[in-house]
């Protein structure tokens, strides 16, 4: 290895420094210049040791083999450049990576990350530690280990979601680890590293509420919690006060001294509905009651979740996109990041074989006046049973034989046909009672769900609206059709009714299809830049939460 420019080598010296770009030597020791600190770490690399300057370059190139040869991809890039250095040589870029990278990892609980997976102490130590070209080689390849472990980490997510639940199924968009390595080296170090992280205002949004919300837990959080199970306008007492004061202390109304449920919080505790996605009726019921004395600790969990889950999101959504959050009931079409369509939704329930999952497909077409092919889990699982007690069960339904021809109900033993081996179908024509309504919008997907209409309007007013077999149910199809068709026709009503009209299952295909997003978000940002909350319907939240703090994720602003 060449040395440096300034510094000519000399015969018998025991090593040559780096502190804060000063080359430093003595031919017994390091002098330290007055500005040496823990960080000069970070520049301070012992680069030369006694020996031949050929011998130390070989020397330093067989450690970084030898450890890259654990990591297929390292092992790959360091080949590709000739085992050069990109964190410990002694040049301006190398200087710059390293403190770029410690300055990431210090600081990488800021992003809801495990510091402890890059210990950043630990790094400091082994450059701290490095005395020959062989500690050099090994220091090199352990901050690259520890830099794309970040890289990852940040870009894309801390977990594997489908090893946490297995309806978790997006496909992350996970980046070739080696185009990190060179990428890093091709661009500006400050640069690349700010690159990393997701970009969308819904990560940046999380990072401002994460840094608040901690805030308010190191002082106390929001104070006592409401001891009644519901109160309503015209209450007064004790619980009525806690009540006000808990809302004070959201910020959702202002200092007040009454002690009775007035219209001052009946306003606020409408206000708190509207944020959490309940119905607004100003009356503190049980499902309001229950999201109010939800605690700062377990919000602030919530949004550590929601930063995870974007980075597991981090891909292009589409210009045009539709957007279905489980927790929020509700479906959105979504044009240049503004919400254009918004309407409720009916997901599915939260029991073993019904809770709807997460994934992105695309939505090619819609199907007008549908048939309802029941899935065959539906089929085995309630309508065998019944056909086996009374084979006139569920008349409104037909059954069809493997060619598609309706079965005389009379004709057949149910009795002797078990889940496994029943060898018929079941399918609903179309009609106002059947179980998809009069619409369903297919993105074909191996999950078979869909968005479809509801002849059960009545769901809709729940707070909780969690009931289907996990297809989505809209409150507002037909309006739903007309805004997606209105993007390739002047006349989207009045084209959607003429199919209507007809009563046949007919397919109205979208001129270009649009991407859907089936995500599960219990912190969500509103169009005003405010964290809203929602309830963990299905529990997914909180498993991700234990298995981030497994991996070493803590919450800052927590009280000793």
């Amino acid at each position: 290895m060449d040395l440096p420019n300034d510094i000519p080598e000399k015969s018998g010296t025991n090593g040559v420094h780096i502190f804060l770009g000063e080359y430093v030597k003595s031919d017994s020791k390091v002098v330290r210049s007055s500005a040496f600190l823990t960080v000069l770490i970070l520049s301070a690399v012992v680069f030369f040791a006694p020996g031949p300057v050929t011998a130390q370059v070989t020397a330093f190139k067989q450690a970084v083999s030898e450890a890259a040869s654990r990591d297929k991809d390292i092992a790959a890039f360091y080949q590709s450049n000739g085992y050069k250095p990109v964190w410990t040589g002694p040049g301006e870029a190398d200087r710059a990576r390293r403190a770029e990278l410690i300055r990431a990892i210090e600081s990488a609980a800021s992003h809801g990350l495990p510091v402890a997976r890059y210990d950043p102490a630990g790094l400091l130590a082994t450059l701290r530690e490095v005395r020959s070209p062989r500690d050099r080689g090994l220091a090199e390849v352990e901050m690259s280990r520890v830099f794309l472990q970040y890289a990852r980490d940040i870009q894309t997510g801390v977990l594997i979601p489908k090893r946490i639940d297995p309806r978790i199924v997006r496909d992350i968009p996970y980046r070739d680890r080696t185009a990190y390595l060179t990428g890093l080296v091709n661009a500006k170090p400050a640069s690349f590293f700010r690159s990393l992280p997701p970009h969308s205002l819904e990560y940046n949004a999380l990072l401002k509420e994460k840094m608040a919300m901690e805030q308010l837990l190191s002082q106390g959080g929001w104070g006592p919690v409401v001891p009644a199970k519901s109160l309503e306008p015209g209450d007064q007492g004790n619980a009525v006060v806690a009540l006000r004061n808990r809302l004070i202390a959201m910020d959702y109304m202002s200092r007040s001294n009454s002690m009775t449920y007035d219209p001052a919080l009946t306003d606020a505790v409408q206000q708190f509905q509207i944020a959490h996605g309940l119905n607004a009726d100003g009356k503190a019921g049980a499902e309001t009651m229950k999201q109010i004395n939800i605690g700062v600790e377990q919000r602030l969990q919530s949004v550590m979740v929601a930063l995870e889950r974007e980075r597991w999101f981090n891909t292009e959504r589409g210009k045009r996109h539709i957007l279905v959050n489980i927790p929020d009931f509700t479906a959105k079409i979504v044009d240049d990041g503004v919400v254009t369509f918004r309407t409720r939704s009916v997901v599915g329930a939260n029991t073993s074989d019904r809770p709807t999952p997460e994934f992105s497909d695309v939505m090619e077409f819609m199907v007008v006046n549908p048939s309802w092919y029941v899935p065959r889990s539906i089929v085995t699982k309630e309508y065998l049973p019944a056909l086996k007690r009374n084979p006139n069960a569920a008349g409104h339904i037909e059954i069809t034989d493997s060619r598609g021809r309706k079965v005389n109900r009379g004709a057949v033993n149910f009795s002797q046909y078990s889940a496994r081996n029943f060898p018929f179908s079941m399918r609903q024509p179309p009609s106002r009672g059947n179980a998809l309504g009069l619409v369903k919008f297919m993105f074909p997907n191996k999950h078979n769900i869909y968005l479809h209409d509801t002849p059960s309007k009545s769901l809709f007013a729940r707070d909780v609206r969690a009931f289907s077999h996990g297809c989505i149910r809209l409150a507002d199809p037909f309006d739903f059709a007309y805004a997606l068709l209105a993007a390739q026709t002047s006349d989207p009503e009045g084209e959607f009714k003429s199919v209507l009209g007809t009563g046949r299952e007919q397919r109205i295909n979208l001129v270009d299809p649009v991407p859907v997003h089936i995500i599960y978000r219990t912190a969500v940002t509103n169009a005003r830049g405010h964290t809203e909350y929602r309830a963990d319907v299905y529990g997914r939240d909180a498993r991700i939460w234990d298995a981030l703090s497994k991996a070493g994720v803590a919450m800052g602003g927590v009280q000793g």
